[in-house]
């Protein structure tokens, strides 16, 4: 299902739940790398001097001699609260993958619900939308039958009744099938706020 996909996610919590994880993994990464050994290659200059020429011309040279070395650092032993850093920082990163795989099963779960109830409502709107049209064919019926003396007058008002509790229905109906796309879309991860300009003008006097 492409919504569940785009849950697992997009979904607010899912990627939340995403950023702990990661910042969890690098506490990790930096609690083993301060326990490694390093290796660093240093580079130096010297100058040695050289003086050579005659007492008439005496001159003074110097030259410029590079070194580079290899230096290797080994982190003292610091007891066994080292180890327990590590394994506390581990153990929050499994927490946090858990809380990961716990976020993502609980917004496929929401939107899972929320599409049935979309497609749910959609067939209520579909179904209401025939009911409406019956049911004005009805009264028209029912009017046109009461103008030639078929009908008595209680026909007509039930058939309108009928009518227009229809309508009440559909405008109920559509409403409904509009709030559970709006729930769809936010267990998705996918709500915007162009996508409540239809409930703002449902809503507006």
């Amino acid at each position: 299902n492409e919504w569940v996909s785009q849950a697992e996610s997009l979904n607010p919590a899912v990627k939340q739940a995403e950023l702990a994880r990661e910042v969890a993994q690098l506490e990790v990464d930096k609690q083993v790398a301060g326990h490694k050994p390093t290796v660093d290659l240093q580079f130096n200059y010297s100058q040695v001097r050289n003086i050579g020429g005659t007492l008439v011309s005496p001159l003074t040279n110097y030259a410029t001699i590079p070194t580079a070395q290899v230096v290797a650092s080994l982190p003292l032993f610091a007891g066994f609260s080292t180890q327990y850093k590590i394994q506390e920082a581990q153990s929050l990163a499994e927490k946090a993958q858990a809380d990961l795989l716990g976020a993502r099963r609980n917004a496929a779960q929401a939107t899972r619900t929320a599409y049935l109830g979309f497609v749910a409502g959609l067939s209520q709107v579909k179904a209401l939308e025939a009911a409406e049209v019956s049911s004005q064919s009805s009264l028209d019926a029912n009017k046109l039958g009461y103008s030639v003396g078929v009908n008595i007058n209680i026909d007509v008002l039930n058939a309108q009744f009928q009518f227009f509790q229809t309508k009440r229905d559909l405008t109920k109906a559509r409403h409904d099938a509009l709030m559970a796309s709006q729930k769809l879309r936010q267990a998705a991860g996918t709500l915007t706020p162009q996508d409540l300009e239809p409930i703002n003008q449902l809503l507006a006097p």
